[in-house]
């Protein structure tokens, strides 16, 4: 299992020119919950050259499906129409899990998202993380017992001042 390294997988989308929005527990991480998260979710833009680059961008990070039997993952091929015709991808990479929502609960994907998202300068790469206002949408949607249980941290950095 690849030790989890999500600004190695943030740089290699970066590097690949791919339009993307971090979500989930990472982009919680970013807005300041001291929440830990084990993957690096993203909504990518559904565009046909955005999804040809996200899939040589899965070329280098080594990316196959995610899956319990298997700790490597399952080897997969892949390419821009192949990953736009599936809505959510859990895989694995060289730097740990990431997964791919086109349409995380309660939102509308990447454009919804993009609208309110902020670029950020973490220490070794910059990206687009989803507002903290979305981040709590989606996660309210979702209704998971893991999500019900950040809730109230994520809550209180927006209360705090945050103003996304």
């Amino acid at each position: 299992m690849a030790e989890f390294a999500p600004e190695e997988i943030l740089k290699v989308l970066e590097a690949h020119a791919v339009r993307y929005v971090v979500i989930g527990g990472f982009a919680g991480i970013i807005h300041g919950s001291p929440n830990g998260t084990s993957d690096v979710d993203i909504t990518p833009d559904e565009g046909r050259d955005n999804l040809r680059r996200l899939s040589g961008a899965l070329d280098e990070l080594e990316a196959n499906i995610r899956t319990a039997g298997e700790p490597a993952g399952v080897p997969f091929r892949h390419d821009g129409p192949s990953l736009g015709a599936v809505r959510i991808w859990n895989l694995t990479t060289r730097f740990g899990d990431l997964d791919i929502s086109f349409e995380p609960s309660g939102t509308r994907g990447y454009d919804d998202l993009a609208a309110r998202a902020l670029r950020v300068r973490l220490p070794q790469v910059e990206t687009t993380v989803a507002a903290l206002s979305d981040v709590i949408r989606s996660k309210e949607a979702a209704g998971r017992l893991k999500d019900q249980l950040t809730l109230p941290t994520l809550r209180r950095i927006l209360e705090e001042g945050n103003p996304t």
